[in-house]
């Protein structure tokens, strides 16, 4: 084990890194591309999206389409490898269908230096999110598994890990040695670093997220508990916390930033029309982002 600051990129001049951003598209409603997109340009990352579906809203509204985008994709890399498009870190997110796991394993082919990033969106409070069959689970945690950086909250950590969810997992409190015990089941599955997001116990009114990894100690990082649910928080604190990796922090500072980041955004969504079914509000705040290559 070692107490350096673990840096997983090192920003070499004025070289503009390239992220593939591997997330679905939303028309309303804040959230995977719709964040990462601005939230890594703002870090001075030239994001190329590669779309794992289209949807007319987030699905915390009713009534919402998807269009599946996952017959389109292999075509699509094909032609970045015919141009020589080249890819400093690959992060995932929200996907379609177990089939584009073999799409990100494309990229981790065609750019085996790459940075890799699982932000693995599945489930959250004991449920699966609602387009997510037991196929594209399993594949997700299979995917997780070769993550650089693993960022699962505790429900989709206990999937990966072939844990039971529901009833028992609608809550967030668990004590220190649980949250070591996961990553280290998560680190022991193949996973290099893990942030496992979003502990909140009884009483308390902070929220709690843990890194480690096989490199370093595990570290809690806490913040402030903003008592409402907003949808794309998780994508906001993933698309801040590699932002900042690639902008030369390490990854405990990454974890701290997302984490502060996340939690001012929520304030100033608040001050929103409607913002609990909006979304996460965090433009105002960009700059901080901006900040983090000074």
């Amino acid at each position: 084990m070692t107490e350096k600051p673990l840096h997983l990129y090192r920003r070499e001049g004025a070289y503009i890194p390239r992220v593939a951003a591997v997330h679905d598209l939303c028309g309303y409603g804040k959230c995977s591309l719709g964040v990462a997109i601005p939230v890594l340009s703002a870090a001075g990352c030239d994001v190329c999206p590669v779309p794992t579906g289209l949807f007319s809203s987030h699905t915390a509204f009713p009534g919402w389409y998807m269009h599946d985008t996952t017959d389109m994709l292999a075509d699509y890399l094909a032609a970045w490898k015919n141009i020589g498009v080249e890819i400093d870190a690959i992060y995932s997110g929200f996907l379609g269908a177990p089939e584009q796991v073999d799409r990100i394993r494309d990229l981790y082919g065609m750019y085996p230096n790459a940075l890799r990033v699982v932000d693995p969106v599945m489930a959250d409070h004991g449920k699966v999110y609602p387009t997510y069959t037991p196929e594209l689970c399993d594949a997700m945690a299979e995917l997780a598994c070769g993550a650089d950086i693993l960022t699962p909250n505790l429900t989709e950590a206990a999937i990966i890990l072939g844990e039971p969810i529901g009833d028992a997992w609608c809550g967030t409190d668990i004590g220190d040695d649980e949250a070591r015990r996961m990553i280290d089941a998560l680190v022991a599955k193949g996973a290099k670093h893990v942030v496992l997001k979003g502990i909140q116990r009884a009483g308390e009114s902070r929220i709690r997220n843990f890194v480690g990894g096989a490199d370093m100690d595990v570290v809690e990082v806490s913040n402030e508990y903003v008592p409402y649910m907003l949808h794309g928080t998780g994508d906001l604190y993933a698309s801040c916390l590699l932002a900042a990796v690639m902008a030369g922090r390490s990854l405990e500072e990454a974890v701290r930033f997302a984490g502060d980041f996340v939690h001012d955004a929520m304030i100033v969504s608040a001050q929103q029309p409607e913002f609990e079914a909006r979304g996460v509000s965090f433009e105002p705040l960009l700059g901080k982002v901006c900040d983090l290559l000074k």
